[in-house]
C-alpha cells in the first residue's frame, strides 16, 4: 500500500485518530493511540504492527521508521504523511512527536494466564489515575512481572495518558480485566501467595512468607483495598513509613512491593 498525504485538519482520518483521546471511541473501535518511534519500536518487537502510521512531513529518516513502514504495509495497515499542524491537533501538544500510530487494543483473558511463567503478578482494584496505571505497567515490565490484572471499575489502560506513562511497556505486559466476582473465582486456584496491601495491616511487607508465584493486590488510590478483596488475600501487609508522610503514591508503593516479591527471583 502506498503512502498518502493529508494536509486538512478536517480530514476524516485525522478526526478518527484524534477521537481516540475519548474512552467511548477507544471502546467502540478497539483501538488506541501511541506516540513516538520508541513506542512503535516496542510494539514491533512484540509483533504488533500499526493499523495507521502517521508520519510528519518533517520526520527525519531513521531505520526504525523504515521498519515501521515496512511492517505496517506487510500487515495491511495505512501509512499517512501529515503536516505539523495535524500532529499537534492529534497529540494535543505544542511539540508533538513526528511519528504517531494507531494500534489494536489487546486484553488477555484471565483463564489464559500461566502463573508459573513469572515470579510475581500484579492486580489493581479500582485504580483511577492513568499516570499511576501506566507507571505500574512499566514497573511490572521492568521487574519481570507476568502481567497486570485490573479489577472492577479501573481507568482505561489504553488512554493516551496511561499509554504515555508505560513508555512502551503496554505492548510487553499482559493486561487483563475482571469484575471482582470473576477475580475472586479465579484467585481461588492461584498456586502461590496472594499478598494484599492495607494501611491497617500489622505485618511488614518484608516479613511476609511468600510462596511464588506471588500475586500482589493493590487498592484504590484513596480508599485502598475493599474488605472483600483484602479477605481473599493470604496475608495483608504494609510498607513502613519512617517520615511524616502517612502513605506512598500507588505507583511507588506497587514498585516497592513487586521488587520485594521478586528479590533473588
Amino acid at each position: 500500500m502506498s503512502e498518502r498525504e493529508i494536509t486538512s485538519l478536517t480530514n476524516d482520518t485525522v478526526k478518527a485518530v484524534r477521537a481516540l483521546h475519548m474512552r467511548k471511541e477507544r471502546e467502540a473501535t478497539g483501538r488506541f493511540l501511541a506516540e513516538g518511534l520508541k513506542f512503535i519500536g516496542e510494539a514491533l518487537d512484540q509483533g504488533r504492527a500499526p493499523k495507521i502510521l502517521l508520519v510528519g512531513q518533517d520526520a527525519r529518516p531513521h531505520p526504525l521508521l523504515d521498519r515501521a513502514k515496512a511492517e505496517t504495509r506487510k500487515a495491511g495497515g495505512e501509512i499517512v504523511v501529515v503536516t505539523h499542524a495535524i500532529l499537534e491537533k492529534i497529540s494535543r501538544r505544542d511539540n508533538p512527536q513526528t511519528v504517531l500510530a494507531v494500534f489494536e487494543q489487546k486484553y488477555t483473558p484471565l483463564d489464559a494466564l500461566k502463573p508459573e511463567t513469572a515470579p510475581c503478578w500484579v492486580a489493581l482494584e479500582q485504580v483511577r489515575d492513568p499516570g499511576n496505571l501506566g507507571t505500574i505497567i512499566r514497573t511490572a515490565d521492568a521487574a519481570g512481572c507476568g502481567g497486570v490484572i485490573l479489577v472492577g471499575d479501573c481507568v482505561d489502560p489504553f488512554s493516551v495518558e496511561a499509554v504515555r506513562a508505560t513508555m512502551g511497556s503496554v505492548f510487553a505486559v499482559a493486561i487483563c480485566k475482571a469484575t471482582p466476582a470473576e477475580f475472586l473465582a479465579w484467585r481461588a486456584s492461584w498456586p502461590g501467595s496472594v499478598i494484599g496491601t492495607r494501611l491497617d495491616a500489622t505485618s511488614d511487607h518484608r516479613s511476609a512468607r511468600v510462596v511464588r508465584p506471588s500475586l500482589v493486590l493493590m487498592g484504590n488510590e484513596q480508599a485502598g483495598l475493599t474488605d472483600d478483596l483484602a479477605a481473599a488475600c493470604d496475608v495483608n501487609v504494609k510498607i513502613p513509613m519512617r517520615g511524616r508522610a502517612d502513605s506512598l503514591n500507588l505507583a511507588v508503593a506497587t514498585g516497592v512491593m513487586v521488587y520485594a516479591m521478586t528479590e533473588d527471583a
